[in-house]
């Protein structure tokens, strides 16, 4: 709030669009125009444009087709985040293969999430990136506890992480942000960052990302869903 009494405004964030189908770019453009919060600074045709184009434009966010001409996603992904390691990449694209999703999020992606997906899930899966949260599709979340569960056989493996631990690694798979967390485990969002910075050691990863990428393959998240 501010002096006065009124919401403090934040900038939109800067968003640059990559997609080779002109019609797929300009449809997620003028969605992210309808929000306030997001602002559309440029429009890559492939993934060496979108290299050039994070250089130059800075953007907070890149919202990334997996299979471009020239340079794919992944390659892209790599790429941008050799160089501005903050920028937060979505992979957008019609595809969900588990090596597909894995190799975005080896890459440095942030999120993957489908383009056939409704608006709202979509907004919510960028809004979430930003906010230094996962984003991952639905499906594509059972598809990799699935087979984290396969690869893991009947016995899973000794996990480092403690019961506490792995229940807000839990959590932060279903997309929780640390408060609300802390809501539904009756803990201090202090505790929560605690436990996190736990599990990053315990991992040796140092985002929420890789962290359940690496406890997902590894079958230390349990497979059921919290009520």
């Amino acid at each position: 709030m501010t002096a006065d009494g009124s919401p403090v405004r934040t900038a939109p964030h800067r968003t640059l669009v990559a997609d080779d189908h002109p019609i797929v770019r300009q449809g997620i453009a003028a969605l992210l125009a309808t929000t306030g919060d997001f602002v559309v600074v440029g429009q890559a045709r492939d993934g060496l444009e979108a290299v050039e184009l994070a250089a130059s434009l800075e953007p907070d966010l890149i919202v990334m087709d997996l299979r471009m001409p020239g340079l794919d996603g992944v390659a892209a992904t790599e790429a941008v985040l050799a160089r501005r390691p903050a920028t937060r990449i979505v992979v957008l694209t019609t595809y969900e293969s588990d090596d597909s999703i894995l190799g975005a999020i080896a890459a440095g992606a942030s999120g993957y999430l489908l383009k056939a997906s409704p608006e709202d899930e979509l907004l919510a899966g960028l809004r979430a990136v930003v906010a230094g949260q996962v984003a991952l599709a639905p499906s594509m979340a059972v598809r990799l506890v699935g087979r984290a569960q396969a690869e893991a056989g009947p016995a899973r493996p000794s996990s480092p992480l403690s019961p506490r631990e792995t229940e807000v690694l839990a959590l932060v798979a279903e997309g929780c942000s640390n408060p609300e967390i802390g809501r539904r485990l009756f803990v201090g969002e202090a505790t929560v960052k605690t436990h996190l910075l736990h599990v990053f050691e315990k991992l040796g990863v140092n985002d929420r990302t890789r962290a359940v990428t690496l406890a997902l393959e590894r079958g230390y998240l349990p497979s059921g869903r919290r009520g």
